[in-house]
C-alpha cells in the first residue's frame, strides 16, 4: 500500500497511516472545535429528579445517563477529552459545617472587656445554638434527600419508611422554638445572659422522644434487611459519595437526634461550670440539669423495655420445657452479645433481669431469630465462675486434653447449683474486656438471690460440659445401652456411699466422737461426682 505526499512523491506504509489520522484528525477538529464545552451535570440535593422512577431498570438508566456523558467527550480532540476527564475525575468535597468559635466573631474591644470564664461560658451557650440549628438542618436533609425520594421511586414503600424514619418532622418545630427563644435572650452584642428559664420550661418536651427511641432497634434491623435489595443499596450508595452527605451514611442522620440528647447534660454542666455561682442563672440551671437527667433516664427506661420485648419476640423454642414464665415477663435486658462455648461455635446470650438465655443465632426470609440452647438457667439458681487463661483448652473436654490446641484466653463457666437441673457451659468472649462486662453484668444480676460466700462458690465441684459435641460419638446402639446401665450403677452407688457417709458422720455425732474434716468429706463426694461425671 502506498500513498503520495503533497509534492506527488511516494510514501511508505508507516508514513501513509500517519497521513491518514493526520487528515481524519483535522477534519474532525472542523466538524466539531476542541474548545466546545460538555454541559455539566447541574447541582442536586436529592437523587430524585435523575433516577426514572419507574420501578424496574431506575439504576440502570442513571447509570446509562451517565455513560452517555462519557461517551459524548470521548468524540472530542485528545486535548479536550483529557481537560473533561481531569475535571470529571476530581472528586467532590463534602459540605462542610462552619466551625467559627463565638470568640472569634467579637470584636477586639469587646473580647478584653469580658472576662475569660464569661467568655468560657459564652461559648458553652453558642455551641448549643449551633448544635439547635445543626439538628434542623439534619432532620430536614433527612427528610429531602432520602425519604422523599425513596418514596418517589417506590424503593420502599410508606409504611417501610414509616417505621425506619418515625416522627422525625414532628421534632423540627419543637427544635425551633428552642432555637428561637435562645436568639430572643441574645443580647444585640452577641452574648447571653440568663437562659436557664428557658430550658426549664423547655426540656421537659424532650420526652416526646420516646417513642422515637424505643422504635430504633426495630428500625435498624428493616434498614439492614432492606440494604440487601439491590436499588437500595445503590441509592444509599449514592447519597453517600454526594457532598451533602458528608459522608454519613443514612443511620448517621436517623441517630442523630438521639446522639443529641446525650449532649444536653454535658451542655448543661459545661455551662454551669464556667457561670459564677453568684450568678442569677445558677439554680435554674441546676433545676434544668435534674429536669434533662430525668427526662434521659425515662427515655432509657422505655427503650429498655422496647428492647427487651423486641429479643423475646425474636427468640424460638425448640422443647416446650425451654418456655419459662420469667422471660416472657421480662422488662429489663441487662445484657446480651455473642460468646463462643468450648467448642468454638458461636452462641448469642441474652441476660435478662430473672434469667440467662444461651441461643444460636439462625436467619430465615432475610430476618434473624434466635434458638434456645439448652435449658435456660435462672438467675436464682445461676453459679459463675471466673476461670484462668489455660484452665480450659478449645476443642472439648476429651479432644482437648489430647490435642495441641490453644489454651483458651478470656473465660468463664456459667451452670446451675443443682446439676440434676442442667449442665454447665464453658464460654469465651472476644477480649477480656467484654469478658469483665459479662462478669458485672452477672454478678449484678446474682447478688440481691446469693446466700453463700465467695469462698463457698470457689469450693463447689466441678461439673463437666454439656454440650453433646464434646462427646465422642457411639454407632453401637448396644454400647450406648451399656454405658447407660453403667451410668445407672454408679448413680446407686453414689447414693449408697453419700448416705454411708451421712451416716458414719450421725454415728460419729452421737457417739460423742470429734467430726471428721468437713472439707475432707467434701472432697470426698466431689470425687464421687466427678466419677459419675466421666462415666
Amino acid at each position: 500500500m502506498v500513498a503520495h505526499d503533497e509534492i506527488g512523491g511516494l510514501l511508505p506504509i508507516k508514513r501513509t497511516i500517519q497521513v491518514l489520522a493526520v487528515q481524519n484528525q483535522a477534519s474532525k477538529e472542523l466538524e466539531e472545535p476542541s474548545n466546545k464545552r460538555v454541559r455539566p451535570l447541574a447541582r442536586v440535593t436529592s437523587l430524585a429528579n435523575l433516577i426514572s422512577p419507574v420501578r424496574n431498570g431506575a439504576v440502570r438508566r442513571f447509570g446509562q445517563t451517565i455513560q452517555s456523558f462519557t461517551m459524548r467527550a470521548e468524540n472530542k480532540s485528545p486535548g479536550s477529552t483529557h481537560k473533561s476527564c481531569s475535571k470529571m475525575a476530581a472528586p467532590t468535597p463534602p459540605k462542610r459545617r462552619n466551625s467559627v468559635l463565638w470568640s472569634e466573631m467579637l470584636d477586639v474591644n469587646m473580647k478584653e472587656s469580658l472576662s475569660t470564664k464569661e467568655i468560657k461560658r459564652q461559648e458553652a451557650i453558642f455551641e448549643m445554638t449551633r448544635g439547635e440549628q445543626d439538628l434542623i438542618e439534619d432532620l430536614k436533609l433527612a427528610r429531602k434527600a432520602y425519604h422523599d425520594p425513596m418514596l418517589k421511586l417506590s424503593i420502599m414503600s410508606g409504611e417501610e419508611l414509616a417505621q425506619i424514619f418515625g416522627d422525625l418532622d414532628s421534632y423540627i418545630p419543637l427544635h425551633e422554638e428552642f432555637l428561637t427563644k435562645l436568639g430572643e435572650a441574645t443580647r444585640p452584642d452577641g452574648t447571653v445572659g440568663q437562659i436557664g428559664h428557658i430550658l426549664v420550661s423547655w426540656l421537659p418536651r424532650l420526652n416526646a422522644y420516646k417513642g422515637y427511641c424505643s422504635n430504633q432497634l426495630a428500625a435498624k434491623a428493616l434498614l439492614d434487611q432492606k440494604k440487601l435489595d439491590r436499588r437500595v443499596q445503590d441509592f444509599l450508595q449514592r447519597c453517600l459519595e454526594s457532598p451533602f452527605s458528608r459522608k454519613l451514611d443514612l443511620w448517621s442522620f436517623l441517630d442523630i437526634p438521639r446522639s443529641r440528647l446525650v449532649k444536653y447534660p454535658l451542655l448543661l454542666k459545661e455551662i454551669l461550670r464556667h457561670t459564677p455561682k453568684d450568678h442569677p442563672d445558677v439554680k435554674s440551671l441546676e433545676e434544668a440539669l435534674c429536669l434533662i437527667q430525668g427526662v434521659l433516664a425515662d427515655i432509657n427506661v422505655k427503650k429498655g423495655e422496647s428492647e427487651c420485648q423486641y429479643y423475646i419476640d425474636k427468640l424460638e423454642y425448640l422443647d416446650d420445657k425451654q418456655k419459662d414464665l420469667r422471660i416472657e415477663s421480662s422488662k429489663s435486658l441487662l445484657c446480651h452479645g455473642e460468646l463462643k462455648n468450648k467448642n468454638g461455635h458461636k452462641l448469642y446470650l441474652f441476660l435478662f433481669q430473672e434469667i440467662l438465655v444461651l441461643t444460636r443465632p439462625v436467619t430465615r426470609n432475610e430476618r434473624q431469630y434466635y434458638q434456645v440452647y439448652r435449658q435456660p438457667i435462672p438467675v436464682q439458681d445461676l453459679v459463675l465462675e471466673d476461670l484462668q487463661d489455660g484452665d480450659v483448652r478449645m476443642g472439648g473436654s476429651f479432644r482437648g486434653a489430647f490435642s495441641n490446641s490453644d489454651k483458651a484466653k478470656n473465660i468463664f463457666r456459667v451452670r446451675f447449683q443443682d446439676a440434676c437441673l442442667g449442665q454447665s457451659h464453658t464460654l469465651q468472649a472476644n477480649d477480656i474486656f467484654h469478658k469483665q462486662q459479662w462478669l458485672n453484668c452477672i454478678r449484678t444480676a446474682v447478688a440481691p438471690y446469693q446466700h453463700a460466700s465467695p469462698t463457698e462458690l470457689k469450693e463447689l465441684p466441678d461439673l463437666s460440659e454439656e454440650c453433646e459435641e464434646n462427646h465422642p460419638p457411639v454407632p453401637n446402639p448396644k454400647v450406648q445401652r451399656r454405658s447407660s446401665t453403667i451410668s445407672g450403677i454408679v448413680e446407686m452407688d453414689l447414693e449408697v456411699n453419700a448416705d454411708c457417709v451421712i451416716g458414719d458422720a450421725s454415728e460419729d455425732s452421737k457417739a460423742g466422737k470429734p467430726q471428721r474434716n468437713s472439707r475432707k468429706t467434701r472432697e470426698k463426694t466431689q470425687s464421687i461426682k466427678r466419677k459419675e461425671t466421666l462415666v
